[in-house]
């Protein structure tokens, strides 16, 4: 059984989702489970709607499992767990006044019965360790359960077999082995920790929302620090060829420059008519205009503001005004041409406009800018549309 941690106080991480590829691909691998755990233990701080949005994310990756749970749901089998804790003294109450102090100095290990019983202020329930410096808290002062504690017997309820999680949950998987071990739990749990995805401060939902592509995101997290057959590859190929064995442990570091060419490489292998509906349309020509882009733009919300401004409203262009009202009039009007140089043959010679001064504004109107595509690249697939165009 492989397990996959959303934490519903934040937004999803790069290192998150490849944590939740990796697992999603080795529990296939393998043919166990795969289950999702929403760790909503710190009430104080989880956002609402967020579990849902990020179960949304996941599902859009394409990583589906078997189970879904909310750490939550266990608190009552967390106070029995730190009972037993307690009368097997492998845990203690401590009235520190701070929970979080490192080292523990170990003055509330060895208080008597009477002396916990009569002392009315907060306490916490810390787990027994040598040295006692590096005892823990196990329940805080609002008798919730640490995150720790808590996914120590979550992990052991749920029958988690084997833990892929990122390397700053290293020193957690130590004392989460040390409390199994304390209540008498012997089943081993495999861990696998993964270098942290350096130098991003931006989200999952960011990314998608900035064009980028699920396919890519994933392709381009697969391959850091992955030795692969191929650079651009889909979740379902890597099925086949991905070995959790051959990750490097050294640092990862996020490059928007590679993201960006591996998002233009699948917008290239989307289906036209697919790539015409990811950014708002219908239309096969559509979708093949969407990928000429490709060659000045490296995301879905790029190319969809490019074509956007194809169809919309546009005001005669300011330094060509009369030029630019004669040819909006004569391409409305124009007779359908199969062609583009039989299009710009019959504009010439209507409007009796020359260089610039033609140029400028019939590039304007049929793409939104002075600049950019060859026209005779892009009127194949506009020509249907002229008319809307420039309206």
């Amino acid at each position: 059984m492989y397990r996959v941690s959303l934490f519903p106080t934040r937004d999803l991480h790069l290192s998150d989702l490849r944590v939740a590829l990796i697992n999603y691909i080795c529990a296939k691998q393998t043919g166990k489970h795969l289950i999702v755990r929403v760790e909503d233990g710190d009430k104080a701080h989880n956002i609402d709607g967020k579990d849902q949005e990020l179960l949304d994310i996941i599902a859009l990756f394409g990583i589906s499992y078997s189970h879904l749970y909310y750490q939550s749901d266990n608190f009552k089998y967390h106070l029995q767990f730190a009972s037993t804790l307690l009368d097997r003294k492998k845990a203690f109450i401590c009235f520190c006044p701070d929970e979080k102090a490192t080292p523990y100095d170990g003055r509330c290990e060895h208080l008597s019965p009477d002396e916990v019983l009569n002392n009315p202020n907060p306490f916490v329930i810390r787990m027994k360790t040598e040295p006692i410096s590096d005892s823990f808290v196990i329940m805080a002062r609002n008798k919730y359960p640490t995150y720790t504690f808590a996914c120590a017997f979550d992990d052991m309820l749920q029958g988690v077999s084997t833990i892929i999680q990122d390397e700053a949950y290293l020193e957690n998987s130590s004392k989460e082995e040390l409390i199994r071990h304390a209540i008498g739990y012997d089943q081993a749990i495999s861990y696998t920790h993964l270098p942290t995805v350096h130098e991003s401060e931006k989200s999952v939902q960011w990314l998608l929302d900035q064009g980028y592509m699920p396919e890519a995101i994933a392709n381009y997290l697969l391959l850091l620090s992955t030795p692969t057959p191929t650079e651009i590859f889909t979740l379902e190929e890597a099925l086949s060829w991905f070995d959790i064995a051959t990750i490097s442990k050294d640092s990862v570091h996020f490059d928007m420059e590679k993201l960006g060419f591996i998002n233009r490489e699948h917008i290239k292998k989307l289906s036209d008519m697919e790539l015409s509906k990811r950014i708002g349309y219908a239309c096969e020509n559509i979708g093949k205009l969407a990928k000429l882009y490709t060659k000045e733009v490296s995301t879905t919300l790029e190319i969809k503001q490019k074509i956007d401004v194809i169809f919309a409203k546009k005001e005669p262009l300011a330094t060509f005004e009369a030029e630019s009202k004669l040819l909006q009039e004569l391409i409305f009007n124009a007779p359908y041409f199969e062609m583009f140089d039989e299009f710009q043959a019959y504009l010439l010679e209507k409007s009796n406009l020359h260089d610039e001064a033609f140029f400028k504004p019939l590039h304007f109107w049929l793409s939104g800018s002075v600049q950019g595509l060859e026209l005779a690249l892009m009127y194949p697939l506009i020509k249907n549309y002229l008319k809307e165009i420039v309206r």
